[in-house]
């Protein structure tokens, strides 16, 4: 039977959550995949953290060179999160010869070049399928099973925070900044929630996967990037009423040669199977060239979701006699290779003063930038009156413009919202 020594980086929520699957599914492992998998080291600095499992007090290392010096272990795993010592831990382990396994999606974005470039040195091996998605096996199925086809377009819900945020505001027709305390409360958002309601996190798991789907890496700072403190119960309200409901989707779609690449809001139709994850709940959809359409389902967060992808992982990477080696981090993607004006049919909500001729000119402005208009909707009239208005397929530069000059009609006294419609 195949052995593998395990360390461990880091025994937060995560880690415990790994640790608790390694030690309870030792001999299951073994039986069914050959491998006897042993932690036989822990990096944290807190060693109750380690005896409460019932370990050994020897296993806890003083630094993460007693780890890469230790020749019983094989495999190391982060759970520590942010980018340094992360980064200088993994990296260190690497050009020791150790395979790595990680959950970090900012650290493993933003540094996926580098930790190649020392993987590839020593031969070690470089698994990071707990970085997208927690629980779902997104990685897996990008790299192991989609070999027969180009991927044409991702969809994906993949930051649970603001799903379970936008979710209950449809539900409850609550308003942001209430459900937002009470996602705080239940711990699905930090006390500062801006990674996640900003977008940056679905940010840096959509360079991972469109950096797989398009061969081709895909910085984080390519991405298009808006958050949802912006949705209003009244939006939502108007969403469902017009068959859609919100949601923050990252997005990343082939124009030819080259890739519209963003994370934003959305009025997503209600028939898109993604309409129906809720709560914290995560959800990849995938269109491949042969295989049409795909959709991976499951709990994007928690310690053990999380854990599970990542002993996955471990499990994956001991049985490898040779690691792969990531080609597409030789190139990256350049401002020439994004489709920056792609085009979307757009919601856009306006606040005007009731007077007459106040549609004719706002219906002008669209006309001059070849904005075509699919639906409206207004208010009964009264002083001021919300109007709202869905267009047919728009470039993107083309509605920036419309609407700049929009706002700046005499009888226009705000834009409220612009949000892109996905069908």
């Amino acid at each position: 039977m195949k052995k593998a020594g395990v360390a461990i980086l880091g025994l937060g929520v995560v880690g415990g959550g790994t640790l608790e699957i390694l030690l309870e599914k030792k001999k299951q492992i073994a039986d069914e995949y050959g491998v006897d998998l042993t932690v036989v080291a822990v990096l944290d600095k807190f060693k109750e953290k380690v005896l409460k499992y019932g370990l050994d007090e020897s296993i806890v290392a003083d630094s993460i060179d007693d780890i890469c010096d230790n020749p019983d272990v094989d495999i190391v795993v982060e759970c520590m999160g942010g980018l340094e010592p992360a980064k200088t831990f993994l990296t260190k382990a690497l050009l020791a010869g150790k395979s790595i396994v990680t959950s970090n999606k900012e650290m493993f974005a933003k540094s996926w070049v580098d930790l190649e470039k020392a993987a590839a040195k020593t031969g070690a091996g470089l698994y990071y399928e707990a970085t997208t998605g927690g629980g779902m096996p997104i990685i897996r199925v990008m790299t192991q099973a989609m070999q027969a086809n180009s991927i044409l377009e991702i969809k994906a819900i993949i930051n649970g925070t603001t799903n379970y945020i936008l979710s209950k505001m449809t539900q409850e027709g609550a308003d942001y900044a209430e459900v937002l305390k009470d996602a705080q409360a239940l711990g699905y958002a930090e006390a500062n929630p801006v990674a996640d309601v900003e977008g940056y996190d679905s940010s840096f798991k959509l360079s991972i996967l469109s950096s797989l789907a398009f061969n081709k890496r895909l910085p984080v700072d390519l991405i298009s990037r808006e958050g949802i403190t912006k949705i209003t119960k009244t939006d939502i309200k108007i969403a469902g009423e017009m068959g859609f409901v919100i949601k923050l989707l990252a997005i990343a779609k082939r124009h030819g040669d080259k890739i519209e690449a963003r994370v934003t809001p959305v009025f997503l139709a209600k028939d898109h199977p993604l309409a129906n994850v809720n709560d914290s709940f995560n959800a990849v959809f995938l269109v491949g060239d042969n295989v049409g359409d795909i959709m991976l389902y499951g709990r994007g967060a928690g310690a053990l979701p999380t854990g599970s992808a990542i002993v996955s992982d471990i499990v994956f990477c001991a049985r490898q006699e040779k690691h792969a080696r990531y080609s597409e981090m030789n190139t990256s993607m350049t401002e020439a290779d994004i489709e920056a004006n792609y085009e979307s049919d757009y919601y856009i909500r306006l606040d005007v003063h009731d007077v007459v001729g106040v549609i004719a000119d706002i219906a002008a402005v669209f006309k001059k930038h070849k904005v075509s208009i699919s639906q409206m909707r207004q208010a009964d009239s009264k002083e001021i009156i919300p109007v709202v208005f869905v267009t047919h397929k728009t470039k993107e530069f083309d509605m920036r413009s419309a609407i700049e000059e929009i706002g700046g009609l005499a009888n226009v006294i705000g834009v409220r919202n612009v949000i892109r419609v996905e069908r």
